[in-house]
Order: structure tokens, then C-alpha cells, then sequence
């Protein structure tokens, strides 16, 4: 599997649900205020300079397309939606 362009291969990594001062969960689809999600960085395309393999991220997640890969999922973003690395 190869990223090409300016394109990355990520694996989003899911958040723990969390709780409302009252006692009520939230799951991650409940906080729709949440733009931005974390990422690992699987592969990188070859023109992406400012992400590399292995990376945390936060991305907007509004941009990313799913893609399964025997029976894994992934996710395709370009580089310009990266919006912090860890």
C-alpha cells in the first residue's frame, strides 16, 4: 500500500466516550461540535513534506474518505487538512 501525491493513508484513532457534567456519555458521533479528530499516519505520498510515517495527528474530519483494505479500514487525506502533528 503507497500514498501517492500529496495524499496520506491514516488510521483514525478512536477517542474514549466521554461524560457531560450531569453523568451522560457522549460518543464520538453525539459531539458533532468536534471539527478535528486524531490520526496515526500509516503512509505518506511522495510530494507530503510536513508528515511523516508514525505521526499523531489531528485532522479535519469532514475532508477524509474511507478506504478498506482486507477487511481494515483507512482513511485518505490530503496534506493541506492536517491541521496539528504531536
Amino acid at each position: 500500500m503507497r500514498a501517492i501525491g500529496n495524499n496520506l493513508i491514516i488510521k483514525k484513532i478512536e477517542e474514549q466516550n466521554q461524560s457531560t457534567k450531569g453523568g451522560l456519555i457522549l460518543t464520538e458521533k453525539q459531539r458533532e461540535d468536534v471539527r478535528f479528530q486524531q490520526a496515526k499516519v500509516i503512509k505518506v505520498g511522495d510530494l507530503v513534506s510536513a508528515v511523516k510515517e508514525g505521526d499523531i495527528i489531528y485532522f479535519d474530519k469532514a475532508a477524509c474518505h474511507r478506504i478498506e483494505i482486507g477487511k481494515e479500514p483507512y482513511h485518505v487525506i490530503r496534506q493541506e487538512n492536517v491541521v496539528v502533528v504531536l
